[in-house]
């Protein structure tokens, strides 16, 4: 699949198939996109490659309060993907929007429906939380498999997802780690990988 910017000056190959496809209804993420939610497809970053252009990269805060990196077209400024500090730079959460078949990735899960606008309705048999989700649940056994090689390559410091997941979506502080101020609405934007 190929995607990028409305001005085709940024312009990238996913390689393979999504790790998992997230309609997000979290009230941040309705407001960085300006609608009902956001449609991320997560890729690792060696499987978004570049063809034309090189995004500018937008520090942006975050629910979490540690902010994330949009990969933004210098020129039409459209988002073609972002990175989140719990996943580091090794995901990629890519705008399905931006890429030249949509349709190829529908959602997998909607997540955070708790918040989800009152006059959207879902399909019927649609796979939907009204939070997060236990990863180990959803996702594929193969998308698992790519999750725990990158996990295996990636820094201690980024590899959270296990024990820190659990506590923040229980609503438990993690050990060593400070709360943030702002509300936990978006789990994957605000909790560990």
């Amino acid at each position: 699949m190929e995607g990028g910017c409305t001005c085709r000056q940024v312009r990238y190959r996913l390689i393979g198939t999504p790790l998992i496809v997230h309609a997000c209804h979290c009230h941040w993420c309705q407001r960085e996109t300006g609608t009902a939610h956001a449609l991320n497809a997560l890729y690792e970053a060696d499987r978004v490659v570049h063809t034309a252009g090189e995004p500018e990269i937008v520090a942006t805060p975050s629910a979490s309060g540690k902010g994330q990196n949009i990969a933004r077209c210098p020129a039409c400024r459209v988002a073609v993907w972002s990175n989140y500090p719990q996943a580091g730079p090794a995901v990629r959460f890519v705008r399905v929007g931006t890429l030249d078949d949509p349709d190829r990735c529908p959602p997998d899960i909607h997540i955070f429906t708790s918040s989800k606008q009152q006059w959207v309705t879902l399909p019927p048999g649609a796979k939907a939380v009204p939070e997060f989700y236990d990863l180990d649940v959803v996702w594929s056994a193969e998308s698992l498999e790519r999750r725990r090689v990158l996990r295996a390559k990636a820094p201690k410091a980024e590899v959270r997802l296990g024990t820190f997941l659990l506590r923040a979506l229980a609503g438990l502080k993690p050990a060593g780690r400070p709360r943030s101020p702002l509300p936990m609405r978006c789990g994957i934007h605000s909790v560990g990988w």
